[in-house]
């Protein structure tokens, strides 16, 4: 085994920890492909999805969507009501990896960009998410990656060595962004991966 080149291990949860899709809501909601993709392109836009990641409350996201598409009132607040369904489940790779790292002693943080009522109710469903040493989401702080501001949340308030602090993240963007503080990050592309990634850095998972 080589030498420890990492002290901690964080993770970003939607697409990494997470099987997060509108798909998996709306295919029952709206049948035919074509609508669906329209609806969720051009209505509830990844844009106005991301304003939620960045702190804005849900209702007023849904009040205001509603007001510019009444047509569509009902697909709209499915967003918010409907929520947890989009979540197909957890990645149990990869949940394998943050237990083993836990037997491990070390610690392990999550950094999501995440709405916060979002954020309580996934803690609330899926208890993996509950066994990190620490969180920082973008909701809570009103700031999203790739902004350098929530990478030094991360380091100043758990008190993190950059260079040996590692992040796997599955959008190359937020790699990027991970990088510019000084952290070691990789993109993730699947719990093997992420092993492989783990242990040329000297961990035993």
């Amino acid at each position: 085994m080589s030498e420890r080149m990492i002290d901690v291990v964080v993770f970003d949860i939607g697409g990494v920890l997470l099987d997060w899709s509108p798909d998996y809501l709306y295919a029952d909601l709206i049948p035919d492909e074509q609508e669906r993709t329209h609806f969720l392109t051009n209505v509830t836009t990844p844009a106005w999805n991301h304003k939620q990641d960045e702190g804005r409350p849900w209702a007023e996201a849904v009040a205001e969507l509603t007001s510019l598409h009444p047509e569509h009132s009902e697909w709209i607040e499915a967003y918010d009501s409907g929520w947890l369904k989009m979540v197909k489940g957890v990645f149990e790779d990869t949940a394998a990896v943050l237990t083993e790292l836990g037997a491990l002693g070390i610690p392990t943080y999550a950094l999501t960009n995440f709405s916060a009522e979002k954020w309580e109710v996934a803690k609330e469903a899926f208890a993996i998410l509950s066994h990190f040493d620490g969180e920082v989401v973008s909701g809570v702080e009103q700031t999203v990656k790739p902004d350098e501001k929530i990478y030094r949340i991360l380091i100043d308030r758990f008190g993190l060595d950059p260079a040996r602090t590692f992040y796997t993240d599955d959008m190359q963007y937020n790699v990027d962004g991970a990088r510019t503080v000084g952290l070691d990050a990789e993109l993730f592309t699947g719990a093997a991966n992420l092993r492989d990634q783990l242990r040329s850095r000297g961990l035993d998972v």
